[in-house]
């Protein structure tokens, strides 16, 4: 898979010139030697044994998770382009995510060294260690095939990620043509009505000798005259029919 999202991450740990480390890296990351790499808020965990440890070693690297106000900037953008949900719920990342986070003052993925806190159990100095090289590049292509994981390394996880982004465009969506109609107050208790809701006390419940009963039983047709429902300006009239004999 493309490492075009991760590439700028494995370039700022590349830049330390530590080659030969970073090139074996790689090759223990490529053989597998990275195992149960682990993703949560601020920190990455994995245990790494290469072919020349006799026991494995455990590699952690830690970031800043962003605030609730900075998520809150990220998801606004997210959430107002439905390509970018669609993305996402695709289990793509999307090709402007650099371009959102940018937007928010952020970047998804740490891009200074100022960013990072790193550690291993081997001990050995200086850092990065091998352990820790292999692991980023581990990270790096876990990240192209899970975008998820880069965003709860920030303290976003899928599930509370998606979950805001389906919110925020369901309050963003257009509104039902009924909407404004229930905001008004003299039609409100019709709107409630049709709408489906239980009858309250307010609400006269059907008296089946009633002429205008009739009324109540059909769909109301989308027609207002002078601003007052049809079904309303009819019922005068249905009233004043005389009631049908009985067994009629």
């Amino acid at each position: 898979m493309s490492d075009r999202f991760s590439a700028p991450f494995i370039a700022m740990f590349e830049s330390l010139r530590m080659a030969a480390t970073f090139a074996r890296g790689r090759r223990d990351a490529r053989a597998g030697h990275v195992r149960h790499l682990s993703i949560s808020g601020s920190l990455v965990a994995a245990q790494v044994r290469g072919p020349e440890d006799p026991t494995a070693h455990r590699s952690r690297i830690a970031v800043r998770a962003f605030g609730a106000a900075e998520w809150s900037r990220v998801e606004d953008d997210l959430a107002a382009q439905a390509r970018y949900v669609a993305d996402l719920l695709a289990g793509r990342m999307p090709a402007e995510i650099d371009t959102v986070f940018a937007r928010a003052g952020l970047t998804l993925l740490p891009l200074s060294l100022d960013e990072v806190a790193m550690d291993c159990s081997c001990e050995r100095w200086p850092m990065p260690c091998v352990h820790l090289a292999a692991t980023c590049y581990a990270l790096a292509e876990s990240f192209e095939t899970d975008p998820f994981g880069a965003f709860a390394w920030r303290g976003r996880g899928r599930d509370e990620l998606l979950t805001r982004l389906s919110q925020l465009r369901g309050t963003t969506a257009p509104a039902t043509p009924a909407e404004p109609e229930a905001e008004d107050a003299g039609l409100g208790e019709i709107a409630d009505f049709w709408g489906g809701r239980t009858p309250t006390a307010t609400l006269p419940l059907p008296d089946a000798g009633r002429p205008d009963l009739l009324l109540d039983q059909l769909d109301p047709p989308p027609l207002s005259p002078g601003g007052v429902p049809l079904v309303e300006a009819l019922r005068p009239a249905y009233r004043a029919l005389p009631p049908e004999p009985a067994g009629a």
